[in-house]
């Protein structure tokens, strides 16, 4: 495995251990793990991964080197990049972003290849300067976006794409992730997107079908869901998938916390400018907070059950947070999502400043209960497990495990679980706002499709203000599901 923090990064061994409640005359005791049926996608998730870091370690010597290929070693797939010079387009200047673009630098430091950042676009001017010049300043040597490669405006994303680039990172707010992953695709281009990557039925189901396009002209797809890329999540679901808690009855998962940013609206803004520049707070562009942050921890139970809930009924409002700058969007939110096997997830989210903040996920099994993110499991048959080791940087191993298949040519797609994930939450969203019981079947064919009508400024956005600047709030049992 990699360390992956930053320059001199070296090989490491991450050391997980089961610690014993109780041995007998000093013995070691080792717990049975049963291995299950169902250890299907977050099985092959970790073999995937386990494939990949080994191969990231490598990768640079193979490709780089002159020494002539063993006879009876398997020809590299056509489609393998090797160690030519990837070029890079970001799409969507925020902070994100830039973290985003400087990880996907940093695969070099981890022996994968030159990479440099050629083209940039943004919908506004300041957030590409202020991007430009922090990864100027941390990757001199990397960097190379002539004023001529800079683009602004809601079409920018297309004037970036038809520049000499292999791979575009997408990170613009989310609402925007669907079209700018089909255009990305139907243009050949590997893709690294953040989560989530889609606010509506219209746009899972868009996302969807550019993944099966992804597939068939062989591209790489990685999405910012780094939980899947953290080795202590690997093991811990690794362990549950082979039955160290037994048959999973009960899971939970929270995102509870004292919320984000607000910007106030400035003079002579249009009122498209300001929700722009406050995105976070109109469905629109975030998805409401279940969406945008929560999607994190319903990914995590999703890949443990190997599947996507199949109903969802669950409440939610405004409390708290109820100011003019707060939008539309709920502060909390609490969802009941059922499997197909009957499986229960109850989820929580929660804006409010002031309050207990919680950021994880539990299983609970008929022989025990396993605190996922915090990598603990404890078996009623008196052991009990905790990760230990040395933990690379999840958002650099998601990277290096992206470039790595682009490299090599090998198959990488994690739009399918992504979109699948992103409509989870929008599922748990829709059930919330309505105060009803929605099914996936209903809501992913949905018609729902929260986009304008008009990618302008000066055009109308899909929610607007009342006299006093407020926006209508959803309100369960009036508001329709989708």
């Amino acid at each position: 495995m990699l360390r992956t923090g930053g320059r001199g990064a070296r090989p490491t061994a991450p050391v997980a251990v089961f610690v014993p409640r109780s041995t007998t005359r000093g013995s070691t005791f080792s717990p049975p793990l049963v291995k299950l049926e169902r250890m299907n996608s977050s099985r092959r998730s970790f073999l995937k991964y386990s494939s990949a870091a080994a191969l990231g370690a490598s990768v640079f010597s193979t490709f780089g080197s002159a020494q002539a290929t063993p006879e009876d070693a398997e020809p590299a797939p056509s489609n393998a990049f090797g160690d030519k010079l990837l070029r890079i387009a970001l799409i969507g200047c925020g902070g994100r972003g830039t973290g985003a673009v400087s990880q996907a630098l940093h695969t070099a430091d981890a022996g994968l290849g030159d990479v440099k950042l050629v083209a940039m676009a943004d919908a506004f001017s300041d957030r590409l300067e202020t991007s430009l010049s922090e990864l100027t300043g941390w990757h001199p040597n990397q960097v190379d976006v002539p004023e001529e490669r800079r683009f602004t405006g809601f079409d920018a994303y297309k004037k970036a794409m038809v520049e000499d680039i292999d791979l575009v990172v997408l990170a613009t707010p989310p609402g925007f992730r669907p079209i700018h992953f089909e255009h990305a695709v139907s243009l050949g281009k590997h893709v690294f997107m953040e989560k989530p990557v889609a606010v509506d039925a219209t746009g899972a189901r868009k996302v969807l079908a550019a993944a099966r396009e992804a597939d068939a002209k062989g591209l790489r797809v990685g999405v910012g869901l780094q939980r899947r890329h953290q080795q202590r999540y690997l093991e811990t679901i690794d362990r549950i998938k082979q039955g160290a808690i037994g048959d999973l009855t009960l899971l939970r998962c929270y995102w509870n916390s004292g919320g984000v940013w607000t910007r106030p609206r400035e003079k002579g803004q249009s009122e498209m400018t300001y929700q722009m520049r406050n995105w976070y707070y109109f469905n629109w562009l975030c998805g409401d907070h279940i969406t945008e942050q929560h999607i994190h921890n319903l990914d995590v139970c999703n890949w443990l059950v190997g599947d996507y809930p199949i109903e969802a009924q669950g409440q939610g409002g405004r409390l708290v947070r109820t100011g003019i700058d707060h939008g539309e969007i709920f502060d909390h939110h609490m969802v009941e999502f059922t499997y197909a096997s009957g499986l229960k997830m109850l989820s929580q989210c929660r804006h409010m400043p002031g309050t207990k903040s919680r950021v994880n996920e539990y299983a609970h099994g008929t022989r025990g209960t396993a605190d996922i993110g915090g990598a603990r499991i404890e078996n009623q048959g008196g052991w009990s497990w905790r990760f230990r080791g040395d933990e690379p940087n999840p958002y650099q191993v998601e990277h290096n495990d992206l470039f790595t298949a682009i490299r090599a040519g090998t198959p990488y797609n994690e739009a399918e679980h992504g979109a699948k994930s992103s409509m989870t939450s929008v599922l748990g969203r829709m059930a919330t706002y309505s105060g009803q019981i929605v099914r996936w079947d209903d809501a992913i064919n949905s018609g729902q499709d929260l986009s304008p009508a008009a990618y302008d400024f000066n055009a109308p956005p899909p929610v607007l203000p009342d006299e006093q600047g407020r926006y209508a709030v959803p309100i369960p049992g009036v508001t329709p599901a989708f």
